[in-house]
């Protein structure tokens, strides 16, 4: 059994994948709010909360930059993207047609349940 790939990273914002973009998301908290994800003090905040400080991100963070380019659709602006640019819309593009097998999903989804438990203590 297939499942669709965004059902398996599904999120509010359909330009960026919780897995994937760890990194960035990483980035941008810190450049944004100054939190560091990976202390024993942001084990407090709750997954409504991070999911919040997630949603309220800038387009001047890493993430933001990046879902700029990942949600473009003025096809004039992307005829003039430069390579790294257009590396970026290229691969999201790519991806959204993708499918995930189910072993992978369920083992992806475990481990994104054993991060939100570290996280969220």
């Amino acid at each position: 059994m297939q499942v669709r790939r965004k059902a398996a990273r599904e999120s509010s914002d359909p330009y960026y994948d919780l897995f994937d973009d760890w990194d960035l998301i990483i980035s941008s908290f810190l450049s944004q709010y100054g939190l560091r994800i990976r202390t024993k003090e942001f084990e407090s905040v709750s997954w409504d909360e991070f999911k919040a400080l997630l949603a309220g991100l800038s387009p001047d963070t890493a993430l933001g930059r990046v879902v700029a380019i990942r949600s473009e659709k003025d096809k004039d602006v992307i005829k003039h993207f430069t390579v790294d640019q257009r590396r970026i819309y290229d691969a999201w593009q790519a991806r959204q047609v993708k499918e995930m097998p189910r072993a992978t999903f369920e083992k992806e989804m475990a481990g994104l349940e054993k991060m939100l438990a570290a996280l969220c203590g």
